[in-house]
C-alpha cells in the first residue's frame, strides 16, 4: 500500500518514478475520508489543496527538479498558521480563523515540496497529554487495548494518531513540555523536538513562548532527520531563532556509536517506576553498550523540581499569549444582551476557551500577580536556570542521555484522574528537557505484556541534533520494532 511507506520510500519512489505525486496524495486523502470518523485525526482535510499541490510537484518532478520531499504528503497540527485554511489550535475561540499568511514552518516544507493534506487535532491550544481537551472531540489512537481505543498522547494527538494509522508519512507537531515525544511514546512511532531556536516560531499559536518548539513526528529515525533539513533554519521573523548553519541530518545516520559516551540519570528511576518500562530501559542500555557506547552513570539533582517549574513558568507564558483572545479581531465573539465591551471579553472567553485552558490561564494570572510573582515566577525562572545547568554539566561527561520517554504506555478513555496533576506527571521525563531548551527524540523501544508500544527517549546537547539522531539510528537498527497498530 502506498500509505505504509516511509517518508524516504515515498521521496525515492517518486524520483524513480513508480507512482506519481497525484497517485500518493489521493490515496491518503481516500484513507483520512475514510477513516477520521473513527480516529478523529484530522480537524480540516484539504483534498482539492492536496490534489492542486501534488499535480504541481509531478511536473517538477518530470523536469528533473524538485525540492527535499517534492509530492510527499505532509499532515499539519492545527496550531501553525495555514493561508486561507482553517486555523484552530482547537479551540471554540478561534472559530472561522483562516489565516491571511503561513507560518515559516509550513512554508519551508511547500518550498521544498510538501503536499498539503489537512490540520490534525491537537489538545486546545497544545494544553494537554491525552488529546482529549480539543474541541472538535477526542482523538483515538489507532492502538488498541483488548479492543477497546486507547488516547494517543497529547498535545500532537492528532499528527501522532494520524502517522501511526497510515493517514500520513509525517505530520509537524510542536513540543512545549513533550507534546511530540510523549504521543510518538503511545503511539509507536518517532517524535523529535529540536533544540530552542532551531525552527521558526513565527506563525505558530503561541502558548509558551520560551519552551514552544515544532518537530516532525514520523515512522523512522531517518525520515525524522530528513525533516529537520526541511524545518530547520534561520527566521529574521522570530528573534529567538538561531543563525546556527543547519547541518545535513540524514549524513549524520551513519549507525556508528562506538566510543560515544552515553548518561543514564539516576534520578529518572523512581522508587514506584513501571516494572516494563524499567526493563526496556535497561534492554536499551545494554543494546547501546553492544554497539560500542560506552555507558556512564550521571546525575541531574534537580529532576525532582522540573515539573512544578514547568507548571508555574507554562501557565503564566500561557495567560500572557492567551489575553488576544477576546472577540475584538478574528474568531469567536459573543455579545451579552446589554451590548457592553467588558460583557462580551467575558462571555466570549468563557466560551470561547475550554476547562484545561481556563485552568492554566488562572494559574499563570496568578503566580504572575503583585504578591506572588516573586514566590512563583522568579523562583520557577531561578530552578529552570538549574535544571539546565545540570544537564550541563552532564554533557561535559556524555555526548547523549538516554530515558524512557514516558513513565506509562497508552491508556483508555475511561481512566479518570483524581486531579488535573496526576495527568501531568505524564511529562515528567520530558519537561526536564524542554525546560533547559535542548533537543530530544522519542524512539519505539518494545512493547509491554498488553501488546502496547513503550518509548525510549535521547537527549543530546544544544544544537546536537546530529548526535541525537545517529544515537537514535543505531538504537532503532537494534531493536528492530516491527509491531504496527494497523
Amino acid at each position: 500500500m502506498l500509505t505504509s511507506l516511509t517518508l524516504a520510500d515515498m521521496r525515492d519512489g517518486l524520483r524513480k518514478k513508480t507512482f506519481s505525486a497525484v497517485e500518493l496524495a489521493t490515496a491518503h486523502v481516500d484513507a483520512i475520508e475514510q477513516s477520521n470518523g473513527h480516529y478523529n485525526s484530522f480537524i480540516t482535510i484539504t483534498r482539492d489543496k492536496a490534489v492542486e499541490m501534488a499535480k504541481a510537484s509531478d511536473a517538477k518532478l518530470a523536469a528533473g527538479g524538485g525540492g527535499l520531499i517534492e509530492g510527499v504528503p505532509v499532515g499539519v497540527k492545527d496550531l501553525f498558521c495555514t493561508k486561507d485554511v482553517l486555523t484552530t489550535a482547537a479551540s471554540h475561540i478561534l472559530d472561522g480563523f483562516k489565516p491571511q499568511y503561513e507560518s515559516t514552518v509550513t512554508t519551508k516544507c511547500w518550498e521544498q515540496g510538501g503536499v498539503m493534506l489537512g490540520k490534525l487535532n491537537l489538545d486546545e491550544f497544545a494544553m494537554g497529554s491525552a488529546n482529549l481537551t480539543s474541541y472538535y472531540g477526542t482523538v483515538k489512537s489507532p492502538w488498541k487495548k483488548d479492543g477497546q481505543p486507547l488516547v494517543p498522547g497529547g498535545s500532537s494527538g492528532g499528527s501522532a494518531s494520524a502517522v501511526a494509522a497510515n493517514l500520513c508519512p509525517v505530520a509537524l507537531g510542536t513540543d512545549t513540555g513533550g507534546s511530540i515525544r510523549q504521543p510518538a511514546s503511545f503511539c509507536g512511532i518517532v517524535g523529535i523536538k529540536p533544540t530552542y531556536g532551531r525552527c521558526s516560531r513565527w506563525g505558530i499559536v503561541a502558548f509558551a513562548s520560551s519552551l514552544d518548539q515544532a518537530g516532525p513526528l514520523t515512522r523512522t529515525v531517518r525520515d525524522a532527520a530528513i525533516m529537520l533539513n526541511v524545518m530547520c533554519g534561520h527566521d529574521a521573523k522570530d528573534s529567538t531563532s538561531s543563525k546556527l548553519a543547519v547541518p545535513d541530518f540524514e549524513k549524520a545516520l551513519t549507525g556508528n556509536i562506538k566510543g560515544k559516551r552515553i548518561g543514564i540519570p539516576k534520578e529518572y528511576r523512581p522508587d514506584a517506576m513501571n516494572a516494563e518500562i524499567l526493563a526496556m530501559w535497561d534492554k536499551g542500555i545494554r543494546l547501546l553498550k553492544e554497539a560500542g557506547a560506552e555507558v556512564v552513570d550521571i546525575s541531574l539533582p534537580h529532576t525532582q523540581y522540573a515539573l512544578a517549574t514547568y507548571y508555574i513558568v507554562a501557565p503564566a507564558e500561557c495567560s500572557s499569549n492567551l489575553a488576544r483572545y477576546d472577540g475584538v479581531r478574528f474568531g469567536l465573539r459573543v455579545m451579552p444582551e446589554n451590548g457592553s465591551l467588558n460583557g462580551m471579553y467575558e462571555k466570549t472567553r468563557a466560551e470561547g476557551f475550554g476547562a484545561e485552558v481556563k485552568r492554566r490561564i488562572m494559574i499563570g494570572t496568578y503566580v504572575l500577580s503583585a504578591g506572588y510573582y516573586d514566590a512563583y515566577y522568579k523562583k520557577a525562572q531561578k530552578v529552570r536556570w538549574l535544571i539546565r545547568e545540570d544537564f550541563t554539566k552532564a554533557f561535559e561527561k556524555v555526548d547523549a542521555i538516554l530515558t524512557p520517554t514516558a513513565p506509562s504506555a497508552a491508556f483508555g478513555f475511561d481512566y479518570k484522574p483524581s486531579d488535573p496533576v496526576e495527568m501531568y506527571l505524564n511529562d515528567v521525563f520530558t519537561v526536564p528537557t524542554s525546560l533547559a531548551g535542548l533537543p530530544g527524540i522519542s524512539i519505539p523501544g518494545g512493547v509491554n505484556k498488553d501488546g502496547l508500544p513503550l518509548g525510549l527517549q535521547l537527549i543530546g546537547k544544544a544544537f546536537d541534533e546530529e548526535t541525537v539522531l545517529n544515537v537514535a539510528y543505531a538504537l532503532e537498527q537494534a531493536i528492530g520494532f516491527k509491531e504496527k497498530a494497523v
